[in-house]
């Protein structure tokens, strides 16, 4: 084999992937704070008695999930401009990732608030605590000790799928691999580097995430 690796150049452009992977970290940072409030919101929709939050969360919930997040993102960058929105890379990448989040978000709460036993919140009625006391402290507290692990791969799977938004050309890490493999044509090497670096972060998010559950939820389980 003639082909000689030179990782060094790869580095030499190490501040162009800084910036890629900050912005990667930060879409999905982002995502995960609005997508959980989507979700949730959702999800509650998806609970309520009311036929019509029912329906409409359920076809939002099932559109995202059965399309595929690459369509998702060009209709929404692409698709758009036709009725007179456009929207900037990033924030279409923004969007899009919210949106998709947000629906698989939504049937992991969900899963979570039913798992709950309604003898509790209507114990909760009968020591007279307020609505919004039962939601909190009845409903979603332990809802989330449910549905953390799955939130938590969910969200590493959105760190990965952001890559994705590289096709708009949003300077996140991928975009910005692609720009300096274009350059420099050290395919194997930007890429081999790059994937290092999504690994790193999801290696890292899952034990953050297993720590913080530890953290989060010492309390015991009650049976």
């Amino acid at each position: 084999m003639d082909y000689v690796f030179q990782f060094g150049l790869v580095w030499k452009d190490s501040d162009l992937l800084l910036r890629g992977a900050l912005l990667t970290l930060k879409l999905s940072f982002l995502t995960l704070a609005i997508g959980l409030v989507v979700g949730t919101i959702a999800a509650l929709f998806r609970v309520s008695q009311h036929r019509a939050l029912r329906a409409i969360a359920r076809s939002y919930i099932e559109a995202i999930r059965n399309t595929p997040f690459l369509i998702q993102l060009l209709l929404l960058y692409l698709g758009l401009p036709v009725v007179g929105i456009r929207l900037p890379p990033e924030q279409a990448a923004l969007v899009a990732l919210v949106v998709n989040f947000g629906a698989y978000a939504a049937e992991i709460i969900r899963a979570g608030i039913e798992a709950i036993p309604k003898g509790q919140v209507e114990a909760g009625r009968s020591l007279g605590l307020r609505p919004l006391q039962i939601f909190v402290l009845i409903v979603m507290k332990p809802a989330l000790r449910v549905v953390y692990p799955a939130l938590s791969s969910q969200f590493i799977l959105l760190v990965l799928t952001s890559s994705v938004v590289s096709v708009i050309s949003a300077e996140e890490l991928t975009a910005v691999a692609d720009r300096i493999a274009s350059r420099n044509f050290r395919t194997f090497e930007v890429y081999f580097i790059v994937t290092l670096m999504y690994l790193a972060f999801s290696l890292f998010f899952e034990l953050a995430s297993t720590a913080l559950q530890k953290l989060l939820f010492r309390w015991p389980v009650r049976t």
